[in-house]
């Protein structure tokens, strides 16, 4: 019989269940944290769950019904928003992008004059599923100027590409710590403007005694002072998010965001010199910092090259993508402890090595000479 072993009796194992109660003081000092990352002075609320509450939450409590939306779709998260705002009672106008790339600013600009009723613009910043990114700041100027808030899913850029939040004049903004942050996935932040708020009052609509609320934690929490929480929170994933924020003002934000960008440019150019794959984003300037997609050769089932890439190193971040892109995409997710170029080399040959194993001919040396190449420029500045 295998012996099953007491965790207390190891004490390099730390006892996750007799933890000192988290304090609103310690609360409130982990949102501070995770405010100054995503530069912002405006109110945030740690809301005790994954980034589609939070998410969720923003454009139900500030569409209402008759509002007119401005869903900017680069991806499925942005197919996602879509369907919420309906819900709502909003008319939602499309801005829609191939995920091959990236939304414009003058695409945005134009649908704003088309219809300038628009009170609300969602957008992605970046998409991991389809690896792309979108011009946040100059987007975030269009809409400013045009006068509607505007919602930022920043869950997949946060610690892997600049996220600033104000200066971009960003209403709402909604992190998670899953990704580059390298931390839980079970609690998330969302920012609101007083501009926000405003609109968030003035909605008959927007969901009280619900843990969809934001008007809850404003009235229980914020104006309170943060002295007493209105509820027990994830203890566990707050301060694992505590500590992912703390691990990353150590290593520095800028050393941070280079390791991704490093990851990125690494990978694509790994692939580009590999042969048989190429990059799903097209332009360098689109693609996301967090992870990169990948093109299967036609013919080619990318759900295949994946299996056969997993047999030569299952430690390595890739996989296929999901629903119709399963076919012809390929994912590699160079984000948080795996933006490293041991993991960049790694994930290259892997692909080489399942590649040739489809029958596809591939320069895997010469691959791992460009990724090393790549990095080493993206980190010389």
């Amino acid at each position: 019989m295998t012996a099953v072993s007491d965790p207390s009796a190891n004490p390099a194992t730390p006892d996750l269940l007799d933890l000192p109660a988290l304090t609103a003081a310690h609360f409130a000092r982990i949102e501070d944290k995770v405010a100054a990352l995503m530069r912002t002075c405006c109110d945030v609320v740690a809301m005790q769950g994954e980034a589609l509450l939070p998410l969720e939450a923003c454009i139900r409590s500030a569409v209402r019904p008759g509002s007119i939306a401005l869903n900017i779709i680069t991806g499925p998260y942005g197919e996602t928003f879509g369907g919420w705002l309906r819900s709502c009672g909003a008319e939602v106008v499309a801005v829609t992008a191939p995920f091959t790339g990236a939304v414009t600013p003058q695409q945005v600009a134009e649908a704003l004059r088309e219809r300038p009723e628009i009170d609300f613009v969602s957008l992605v910043h970046a998409e991991a599923a389809t690896g792309n990114t979108n011009p946040v700041a100059e987007i975030g100027a269009v809409v400013r100027e045009h006068g509607a808030l505007l919602m930022l899913d920043a869950v997949a850029s946060v610690g892997a590409e600049p996220l600033l939040t104000d200066e971009w004049g960003v209403d709402l903004c909604v992190i998670g710590g899953q990704k580059a942050m390298a931390g839980p996935a079970g609690v998330s932040v969302a920012s609101v403007s007083a501009r926000a708020w405003e609109r968030i009052a003035a909605n008959e609509q927007a969901p009280r005694r619900s843990y969809l609320s934001l008007l809850d934690w404003k009235e229980r929490w914020i104006d309170g002072g943060r002295t007493a929480l209105p509820h027990a929170p994830a203890q566990l994933e707050m301060l694992a998010l505590e500590q992912a924020a703390d691990r990353l003002e150590s290593e520095g934000l800028d050393t941070v965001l280079t390791r991704h960008r490093a990851a990125a440019a690494a990978t694509r150019a790994g692939v580009r010199a590999l042969g048989g794959l190429a990059p799903y984003v097209v332009r360098d300037e689109d693609a996301a910092p967090a992870a990169t997609t990948l093109r299967a050769p036609e013919g080619v089932d990318a759900r295949e090259i994946v299996t056969a890439a997993i047999a030569v190193d299952a430690a390595v971040p890739v996989q296929a993508a999901a629903g119709a892109l399963a076919k012809e995409m390929i994912r590699v997710n160079h984000y948080g402890r795996a933006a490293d170029r041991a993991v960049v080399t790694a994930s290259v040959v892997a692909l080489a090595g399942g590649l040739r194993a489809l029958g596809v001919s591939v320069d895997d040396e010469g691959a791992a000479q460009a990724a090393g190449a790549a990095w080493d420029a993206v980190v010389a500045g």
